[in-house]
């Protein structure tokens, strides 16, 4: 991990149109030891059920991280959200390259990311070990219960990794009820929730670290399956002998098409920080520059989205 000096604007790893592949690993020490990373503009009010009125005005940490000129990124080590790349040993990923953007233009410059497992981002940032959390996160309404949100920056779609040839068929989470399939998820996935919806019993979900240790318990045989979005699935299978991802797929509790849609959550005193960095992003939506930041990571137009916080923490 690399510094600028104080008020450089240094960009971050932006990958080619092929989002980069996983499979030589991430640097652990890499991103904990490194120092504050230089970084490279209405807001609807998201979504809060959590009791706010410890905060005077809305929060003072913007002012507070204005005037350090750092803001501290609790991520997670999940491709193509937020990750590191595997030739330079620096941060990368759709969610840090959003935040370059809008924080840059909050007067924010640079960045110390933190790394953590996703399970304990929300306790992580409500304890105050980092002041946002930018890992695709999916707004729910059991997290908004929690945190506050930023309007979602994407929607998407979900798949599996499985054996090439896909020999059992696997398409949906019913096919995985009916054929009986040794099947895993990360820890605190809401894909855990969608099987167990369509039939999967619970006790026959294995929960592993990440998307690389799913893919390497699918080339060995261990499970049928692993199963979370559809960018991370298709990223971490590109270009792995042995294993392919399932076409993505909407899935479908209840008779209820389940919609994932990511973005940032804020502590819930911090309504201003989050009002600030909606105005930012529904700004970046309008010109088409959020497409334009995302698209390297395997992002497209279909996955882009007017949804608002407010709607998924009610839905």
């Amino acid at each position: 991990m690399t510094s600028g000096p104080p008020g450089s604007r240094a960009r971050m790893v932006r990958p080619s149109r092929k989002t980069t592949s996983v499979n030589g690993g991430i640097s652990r020490r890499a991103l904990l030891l490194g120092g504050a990373v230089a970084l490279g503009s209405l807001g609807l009010a998201g979504c809060s059920r959590v009791d706010t009125s410890a905060a005077e005005d809305g929060g003072d940490l913007l002012d507070r991280l204005r005037s350090q000129g750092v803001v501290r990124l609790g991520i997670a080590s999940e491709v193509p959200y937020s990750y590191i790349d595997k030739d330079s040993g620096k941060l990368t990923g759709q969610a840090p390259a959003i935040a370059e953007e809008i924080f840059g233009r909050l007067g924010v410059d640079s960045f110390q990311p933190v790394l953590t497992e996703f399970g304990s981002l929300i306790p992580g940032l409500r304890v105050g070990q980092f002041d946002v959390v930018a890992a695709g996160m999916w707004i729910t309404p059991e997290r908004c219960a929690q945190v506050i949100f930023s309007d979602p920056d994407y929607v998407a779609k979900d798949a599996f990794i499985v054996a090439e040839g896909n020999p059992l068929g696997l398409e949906s989470y019913t096919d995985i009820a009916e054929t009986g399939a040794t099947v895993a998820t990360g820890p605190g996935w809401f894909q855990r929730d969608y099987a167990i919806g369509n039939g999967v019993a619970p006790g026959k979900i294995g929960t592993l670290p990440d998307q690389l240790a799913g893919l390497t318990a699918v080339r060995q045989g261990r499970i049928d399956a692993f199963f979370g979005t559809a960018p991370t699935m298709v990223s971490a299978a590109r270009n792995t002998a042995g294993v392919e991802a399932t076409e993505p797929f909407t899935p479908v509790v209840d008779g209820e098409e389940q919609i994932g849609a990511g973005g940032f959550a804020f502590s819930p005193t911090e309504t201003r920080l989050r009002d600030a960095f909606n105005a930012e992003l529904h700004e970046m939506k309008e010109s088409g520059q959020l497409l334009e930041i995302v698209s390297p990571f395997g992002f497209t137009e279909e996955d882009m989205t007017d949804l608002t916080a407010e709607e998924l923490c009610d839905a």
